[in-house]
């Protein structure tokens, strides 16, 4: 037995010390989420200012999504390596490491001359956060109640959805005023922040660091992981989701910027504040989830999404609102259900990692924002809103198969 998997082995027999209820789990969760808000902050503030990009550079609107998916791409790439060698290094130091320097270089972004430029700091930003996502469900695993984990993770991802509304509104509120460059020194400022209150309010960890892990030995949890069939449909579910998901919120703002809707970009930013009703549904579906079961509450946040695609292709404003939330309640709830189910399936799996089974997850999550994303702007530039729907619905429809495959699938012994 390798050494990486002695260490999940041994890690998974551990008894988490956090209940609900008790000082430490509220610390946690606490930190955890600002951990979540900042990533998504960083992560996602450039998407209310992709018109504006556009514009000022000269380029298209799937060229200016780069900004975008040049982030989520590094990130795809480097979660899996990095997360399973920095573990050993201590996830407390290495979380607070990946923020900090993450905060340095949103502050460096205002300043990037070229869009090449602008594009290539946002994609070192990728790397430099890769090892926080998969340490954050991982140390969730470790340290909380395996009863109380899916709301945990809702939690987590409640943050993510803080993050993400409130560095698209930061961003796109201050760059009306004074431009793209001080809405991304103003993103960079609040991460800053939320770095330090992060550290502040993590608790110390109560499971071990776990033994050094060498790259080489990542092959046998990898097989391991891929080899089971709940697993692999997680991680597709992961990949498909937030492809339709980015790809809504990318192309939107284009959209009502445009004839007949013609929008101010103050009024369009608010579109963003949507993302409250993910964060609500990120920690409903979670604790859905553990009381009635997490394949009922997958299938129907899915089709949920699926369904407000469609309402969100009229030409009337209030159908398109109301079709962006019914998309963003169903890709959160869907998203917390089978991230914390990533978690709790991995535990179970003998030989596996649960660090590196959230990091396979979030390859699929940030692929599909990248590659997704990316593909959903070449729909818009060819048919408009409708091609987008189309593209979109296609992905959830996948998405649901893959969810209702997860019902002949049985857990691990």
């Amino acid at each position: 037995m390798t050494t990486t998997e002695r260490a999940g082995t041994a890690t998974a027999r551990l008894a988490p010390a956090h209940e609900r209820g008790t000082p430490g789990f509220r610390r946690l969760g606490a930190a955890l989420w600002l951990s979540g808000m900042a990533t998504f902050v960083l992560v996602y503030s450039v998407q209310g200012l992709l018109p504006g990009l556009s514009a000022e550079f000269g380029v298209g609107s799937s060229m200016a999504s780069l900004a975008l998916s040049a982030t989520t791409g590094t990130l795809a790439l480097a979660v899996l390596p990095l997360s399973a060698v920095t573990e050993s290094w201590g996830r407390t130091r290495v979380m607070t490491w990946a923020l900090g320097a993450s905060a340095v270089l949103a502050l460096l972004a205002p300043f990037a001359p070229s869009f090449g430029a602008l594009v290539a700091v946002r994609a070192l930003q990728g790397i430099t956060l890769a090892a926080l996502p998969a340490l954050s469900m991982a140390h969730l695993t470790h340290e909380v109640t395996a009863r109380h984990l899916g709301g945990a993770v809702g939690l987590l991802i409640a943050g993510n959805t803080l993050g993400g509304l409130s560095g698209r509104l930061i961003a796109a509120w201050v760059a009306e005023a004074g431009g793209w460059r001080a809405g991304l020194a103003a993103v960079g400022a609040v991460s800053v922040l939320a770095t330090v209150a992060f550290r502040f309010l993590l608790p110390e960890p109560t499971a071990p660091t776990p033994q050094r892990t060498r790259l080489r030995e990542l092959g046998g949890p990898l097989r391991r992981h891929l080899a089971d069939p709940g697993l692999l449909c997680l991680f597709g579910m992961a990949f498909l989701l937030m492809g339709a998901f980015v790809t809504v919120y990318n192309y939107l703002g284009f959209r009502l910027l445009a004839p007949p809707f013609s929008l101010p970009g103050t009024l369009v930013g608010l579109v963003f504040l949507g993302y409250l009703a993910g964060s609500w549904a990120s920690t409903r579906a979670g604790l859905l989830g553990d009381r009635f079961g997490r394949r009922p509450v997958l299938w129907v946040a899915t089709l949920l999404a699926l369904a407000g695609a469609w309402v969100t292709l009229p030409d009337v404003l209030g159908s398109v609102l109301a079709g962006l939330l019914l998309v963003t309640v169903g890709f959160f709830g869907a998203h917390s259900v089978a991230s914390s189910w990533v978690g709790r399936r991995s535990v179970l799996l003998p030989g596996a990692v649960p660090a590196q089974a959230s990091s396979l997850y979030l390859v699929g999550y940030y692929a599909g924002s990248s590659a997704g994303g990316a593909v959903g702007g070449i729909a818009y530039d060819q048919a408009g809103w409708f091609g987008v729907v189309c593209y979109v619905s296609a992905l959830l429809a996948g998405a649901l198969v893959l969810a209702l495959a997860l019902r002949r699938i049985p857990a691990p012994a």
